[in-house]
């Protein structure tokens, strides 16, 4: 019986939030955060405290909870990144790039980890090129699905695919199904589980044009295409972001909530199990907000940065969440 309180009680461990070293560099969104590492994070570009692109690479160490500005930074100043992380090498693949007005750029790059070296890469078809696509690393290929083709721009639906071995874009070689998402998606939440990857929420040419969607495509077999779950998410947000830990996918904050007010901006941690496809409320961000990445790494997820308002209004803060 006692064996059976202590199970019960650790069952009834609620999810915690722990606030960590803050961004080096001040405010900054709309960047994206890759795990490098069982001990290492990277943060790429984004917006900093002025509204400007930046080039900006951030290094941060899990065990000593420090950041670091790295050397080299980004070839070319981006916000709204597209990458991944495979074999050892980072995979910057576009994303909007300008000042007072962003732009898609085709432009792509790889990171060497080793070496430390960027070098360039065959440029993305420009009909395909944009920015917040979300991105997966799968089998020796990058996908990249939706995005936006610049500030207050065109959403779109397109499927991009990226062979990493041979550095050529292979989009078209892909099963008409999986060409195109069900429908156009920007500042969209996602994640890969197995060999499925999965596009929650997002937006549709706007901030508050936002989604409740849950798309899927099995990499493995791209001949089934797009489908699109049944229960759909128990709150439609764009800007939020997305991570796995396990088989479930847990969705934090967004914007284009009236509920808010002028801060627009969504508190919800809402969690997707892919093994039912049903929906959990797992309570509030600690800070609320949208334009950040989130990523796992040992069962925990990682949150750097973001905007605590509609549009710009970026914050240093950085948290882990703990399921």
């Amino acid at each position: 019986m006692r064996f059976l309180a202590v199970a019960l009680a650790r069952l009834a461990v609620a999810a915690t939030w722990t606030t960590l070293s803050p961004l080096p560099h001040g405010t900054l969104q709309e960047h994206i955060t890759l795990p490098i590492s069982s001990t290492q994070l990277v943060t790429l570009g984004g917006l900093v405290s002025n509204g400007s692109t930046t080039t900006l690479s951030l290094l941060y160490n899990i065990p000593t909870d420090k950041w670091t500005i790295m050397t080299p930074s980004l070839p070319i100043a981006l916000n709204h990144p597209n990458a991944a992380v495979a074999s050892g090498k980072i995979y910057l693949l576009g994303g909007l790039t300008g000042v007072s007005s962003w732009r898609a750029t085709a432009d792509c790059f790889v990171f060497d980890i080793a070496s430390q070296t960027w070098s360039p890469l065959t440029a993305m078809p420009a009909s395909e090129a944009r920015g917040s696509a979300a991105s997966v690393a799968y089998n020796n290929t990058i996908y990249l699905a939706g995005g936006i083709t610049s500030s207050g721009g065109r959403t779109v639906d397109t499927v991009s695919a990226y062979h990493i071995s041979s550095n050529t874009w292979i989009s078209n070689s892909l099963p008409e199904v999986a060409r195109r998402l069900p429908e156009a998606r920007d500042h969209a939440g996602y994640a890969i589980v197995g060999s499925k990857f999965y596009v929650l929420g997002g937006r549709a040419n706007g901030a508050t044009a936002v989604k409740d969607t849950v798309f899927i495509l099995d990499l493995a077999d791209l001949q089934k295409g797009w489908r699109a779950v049944e229960m759909k998410m128990p709150t439609a947000r764009g800007g939020l972001v997305a991570a796995a830990v396990g088989e479930k996918i847990y969705t934090f904050g967004g914007e284009g909530n009236p509920a808010a007010g002028k801060r627009g901006v969504f508190e919800q941690v809402e969690v997707f199990d892919t093994a039912t496809e049903k929906w959990e409320s797992v309570g509030a961000m600690k800070l609320p907000r949208h334009g950040t990445s989130a990523v796992t790494v040992d069962g925990k997820v990682y949150i750097p940065g973001g905007a605590v308002v509609q549009g710009m209004g970026g914050t240093e803060a950085f948290d882990v969440f703990s399921p």
